[in-house]
């Protein structure tokens, strides 16, 4: 029961569905919570997979997956791309620690967080609209929890930056157990849409090689510039490696097409 109610707590903190009341709340689960961060992912991949879904049987595919991304941005309050476009401005247009931080605290958006945020939703969108149907959905599957796994590796392997944050209640350390207990909530999508044929492992292995490459390269960045990660860091990596994930499928999808 404790550990629905961390899951609950996560899916509260990272989204705007709504939760039970009989869940309650203790601040100290928030820190807890955050091993559920890649399965809170595999809901809102489940949503946005749906919505998709029901809007191909109407509308052009490009639309459909508009929609989809639109979908995934409302249920997420655009958390995570809030984030981005804060890391975008803050590394963009700081030069010390303090200025990064201060640009990145500012609720207002600069011309990095708006050209990274405008390239990045465009090249989502591009690349789910030359997958066909069922790539689309093993993408959202695969993309969205082994996004949030990434973002939780700097939870676990990193320091805060900043004394108080957005992120705080989940910057205590996190525990080996728990980051094995994310690890799995993520993996597991991936092997059944293996086990279904929807992915290849040669899709899931470059995937997650070329996100952890992404993430390591951040990681790097983020402490050497500002001496470790914040909540808009963690959203700046599940935005990265979600799309990198998405590149990956259509790669996969592409190379098998040219060789039969």
């Amino acid at each position: 029961m404790h550990q629905i109610r961390l899951f609950f707590t996560a899916l509260q903190f990272f989204t705007r569905l709504p939760i039970p009341r009989w869940v309650g709340f203790d601040p100290a689960w928030l820190n807890q919570a955050s091993r559920y961060f890649p399965l809170v992912g595999v809901v809102v991949a489940l949503i946005t997979g749906a919505v998709y879904a029901a809007a191909y049987h109407y509308f052009p595919p490009a639309i459909a997956v508009i929609l989809s991304v639109a979908a995934g941005i409302y249920v997420t309050g655009a958390f995570h791309e809030d984030g981005f476009a804060d890391m975008c401005d803050g590394f963009g247009g700081g030069m010390t620690q303090e200025r990064v931080l201060e640009i990145m605290k500012d609720s207002r958006i600069g011309a990095y967080g708006a050209i990274g945020t405008f390239c990045l939703l465009l090249l989502k969108c591009a690349t789910l609209t030359y997958l066909p149907p069922s790539g689309v959905l093993a993408a959202l599957l695969f993309a969205h929890p082994m996004s949030r796994l990434m973002a939780v590796s700097l939870i676990w392997r990193l320091d805060y930056a900043r004394a108080e944050g957005k992120a705080k209640p989940l910057a205590q350390k996190m525990r080996t157990m728990e980051f094995a207990i994310a690890a799995v909530t993520a993996l597991l999508p991936a092997l059944a849409l293996i086990y279904l044929q929807w992915l290849s492992w040669t899709m899931v292995v470059s995937g997650c090689a070329v996100a952890l490459v992404a993430t390591i390269w951040l990681a790097r960045k983020f402490v050497r510039r500002i001496g470790g990660y914040t909540g808009d860091c963690l959203g700046a990596v599940q935005q990265v490696t979600e799309m990198i994930f998405h590149l990956c499928v259509l790669a996969g999808l592409h190379t098998s097409a040219q060789f039969f």
